[in-house]
């Protein structure tokens, strides 16, 4: 690492918190510090949706996974908007109409308490986990490039992210995202760029090496739900979609930032279309590396390297000065992106969906102080969680809590799903659904999660019950949980008579106005 790349990579961590303290002042009320105020244009809104789905995760992951393999992990991605075009136009007017800024209002609204309460835990559990995650995986890539004690790197990053949230709100986070998805596709293309013309015989030879390794490629296409397949790749890409657009607060919180339905429509769609090609451009990051170093004349690399230490190696090895800083840079702002929404999500959940039902006569300055409060309570946990991968690996203990979190927050999709397609679902089926949902997946990730809980290195089954096991692909665990809860619950519905659900609450609403309109 040369000095100018160090000055970079601060740079943009100043940068970030620059960003917080501009616009500190205008944080007056819950509305602005959760929202914006509702006034931040759809093409900000959009790309803030692109970079929040962009994690460091993806900038480290996809290219393993590409190098090692071949593209099937994009198809997830490339269920995203074969699945949204139809249905944003309904979803995003829905939340905006129905909720005031929790995304689990609506679940309260279509279904009681209980279903707020379980979906608002069941996301504060997923994104309290995912932060760790994030922090811990990103903290790992700089300590290597920067030679920084990793606990330095978390608490840096981590504080970075808990001041421009805690200051910044909304608007900040927005705006910096802007800043963070430029730096983000810059650092991609640059990378492509170098790859590309740094191998001997140039992009026709990358391509060549790639088509006889058959790397740009989406299969296998057998008709298993065991194996990492097309299929299962298809399915889990359906559910991915709605969760992350119907169920998501980091999401649907961006909808209620933008002035009106309409602004709020074209935000959704830019995030989808960005997010989509940039996946890709990881991927094909992934695919040139495999040619880079496959090449006539190639560098050699270490015997024992990983798939997904291939591109942090080549970022170390092979980048001029200047480029290297850029591209840590555009890794620490992804990191950034996605953590900064995070807490504020979680603020807004816990303002939302607790301080308020308990403190009622709260006013709007207490709910402020409380929200900027949790913010900074969900930072410090988040850099604890990320220190403790650091102690254990990610392993132990930790891996089994996680574990738990899975099968605690089963079937949010099919909740959503019952309540916006059926007027006939009611609380009652729904708690049986969701009941059958949470046994299902204990038994799943039980008999499926190895971990080394005695700390021994030998991983045991969590709970073994031989041929009974469960052994599909662990993908396919979200996709039935949620089908059951859909399921389950809308035949159980039936036991109880119930009036039907208001139609502003459903699809049907959205179907009648648009008709009566015409």
């Amino acid at each position: 690492m040369h000095i100018i790349d160090y000055i970079i990579v601060l740079v943009s961590i100043l940068a970030a918190i620059g960003m917080g303290m501009y616009f500190a002042h205008r944080q007056k009320d819950t509305s602005t510090y959760f929202a914006g105020g509702g006034k931040i244009p759809a093409w900000a809104v959009g790309i803030s949706i692109f970079a929040t789905l962009i994690s460091s995760v993806t900038f480290l992951a996809y290219p393993g996974a590409a190098y090692a393999g071949n593209w099937i992990l994009l198809v997830q991605g490339l269920m995203v908007p074969i699945v949204l075009v139809a249905l944003i136009g309904i979803i995003v007017p829905l939340f905006r109409k129905v909720i005031r800024l929790s995304t689990y209002e609506y679940f309260e609204r279509r279904f009681g308490l209980f279903a707020r309460l379980y979906s608002s835990f069941a996301f504060t559990l997923g994104h309290f986990s995912k932060a760790g995650t994030v922090f811990f995986l990103v903290s790992m890539a700089l300590a290597t490039f920067l030679n920084i004690n990793i606990y330095t790197i978390v608490l840096v990053l981590g504080i970075t992210i808990i001041i421009l949230t805690l200051l910044g709100g909304m608007e900040a986070i927005v705006w910096m995202d802007v800043v963070q998805g430029a730096l983000l596709i810059g650092g991609g293309i640059v990378c492509i760029l170098i790859l590309m013309f740094g191998i001997n015989g140039g992009p026709s030879e990358l391509f060549r090496i790639a088509a006889e390794n058959n790397k740009i490629d989406f299969g296998p296409y057998d008709w298993s739900l065991t194996e990492l397949c097309f299929l299962v790749m298809v399915l889990n890409g359906i559910f991915y979609a709605l969760q992350k657009y119907g169920t998501d607060q980091t999401i649907v919180q961006r909808y209620l930032a933008a002035k009106n339905d309409k602004e709020a429509k074209k935000a959704a769609y830019i995030g989808v279309l960005m997010s989509v090609p940039i996946w890709a451009l990881f991927m094909f990051i992934g695919t040139a590396l495999f040619a880079y170093y496959h090449a006539q004349g190639a560098p050699l690399l270490p015997d024992s390297i990983k798939a997904d230490e291939v591109f942090p190696y080549f970022i170390a090895h092979e980048l001029p000065m200047g480029i290297r800083g850029l591209i840590i840079a555009a890794l620490a702002a992804a990191a950034i992106s996605s953590l900064d929404a995070d807490l504020n999500c979680l603020s807004a959940i816990a303002v939302q969906d607790y301080y308020v039902r308990f403190r009622k006569h709260a006013n709007d300055h207490q709910q402020l102080r409380f929200g900027k409060w949790m913010v900074v309570i969900a930072g410090v946990g988040a850099i604890g969680v990320a220190c403790l991968y650091i102690t254990w690996g990610g392993e132990g203990v930790l891996g089994a809590l996680f574990s738990l979190y899975a099968i605690f927050s089963a079937g949010i999709v099919g909740i959503f799903m019952l309540g916006l397609f059926s007027r006939r679902a009611n609380k009652q089926g729904l708690y049986i659904g969701i009941a059958a949902a949470v046994i299902f997946t204990a038994y799943a990730v039980l008999t499926s999660t190895k971990v080394d809980i005695h700390g021994t290195g030998v991983k045991e089954t969590l709970l073994d019950l031989g041929d009974w096991n469960f052994t599909h692909h662990k993908y396919m665990l979200g996709v039935y949980s949620h089908l059951i809860v859909l399921v389950v619950g809308y035949l159980a519905s039936y036991l109880f008579k119930t009036p039907l659900a208001d139609k502003e609450l459903t699809i049907w609403g959205y179907l009648e106005e648009r008709n009566n309109k015409k």
